[in-house]
């Protein structure tokens, strides 16, 4: 892998925009890379915007980068939930300072299927299922011992089979911008951005100045 990312990287930023390359593809690369050097390289900002357009944001986790494009989990009845319902459009942000490179990623917002929640869900350890269903998400809490009751609740009430809970899913963000950022000399960095109007055309690639 290591090997074979300079070439892509050199293909990239080549000025003369020699071959294809998929937007995908080479995002899969750079996070293999990334993990090898970053604790958790599947970190990413998630911006969302509520329903009057004020912006947030926070750190989340890439737990799928699927075909359609990139997916993580919460509680849908989270502010994040929230204003995703009230404008599904949501934009990340990866940053990894031992290879100081980023991803910048823009698109809408739609939510996974039962059956791929569902599939998921199973897989998170036993405590992250009983929290999904202790933690009202956003929610004011009056001490740390209410959500530790709440959890003891659940525990008994439902042992090691905890069913996914309704307001607990995945969302994915389906790119029509994808960036890549590489830290250049003298802040003379090299940015490429994928563009396409919507997820059924083919990207088109440019070059920006830094």
């Amino acid at each position: 892998m290591q090997s074979e990312l300079p070439a892509l990287n050199e293909q990239l930023f080549d000025h003369n925009f020699k071959g294809d390359i998929d937007p995908y593809e080479l995002f899969d690369k750079w996070l293999v890379l990334a993990s090898e050097k970053e604790p958790i390289a599947n970190a990413m900002s998630l911006a969302t915007a509520d329903k009057d357009g004020l912006p947030d944001t926070r750190i989340v986790l890439l737990k799928e980068r699927a075909d359609n494009g990139f997916t993580f989990y919460t509680n849908t009845q989270s502010v994040k939930g929230d204003e995703l319902a009230a404008n599904p459009k949501a934009a990340l942000g990866f940053f990894w300072k031992s290879l100081n490179w980023q991803v910048r990623i823009r698109g809408n917002v739609v939510s996974v299927s039962d059956e791929v929640a569902n599939a998921y869900y199973k897989t998170r350890p036993l405590g992250s299922r009983i929290g999904a269903h202790a933690s009202d998400q956003s929610r004011p809490l009056e001490t740390k011992q209410e959500l530790m009751d709440r959890v003891a609740k659940y525990e008994t009430q439902f042992g090691e089979d905890v069913p996914r809970p309704a307001h607990w899913s995945g969302y994915t963000i389906e790119p029509i911008e994808i960036e890549f950022w590489c830290d250049g000399e003298f802040r003379l960095h090299d940015r490429i951005r994928f563009t396409r109007e919507n997820t059924n055309q083919s990207w088109t690639r440019q070059r920006l100045f830094p």
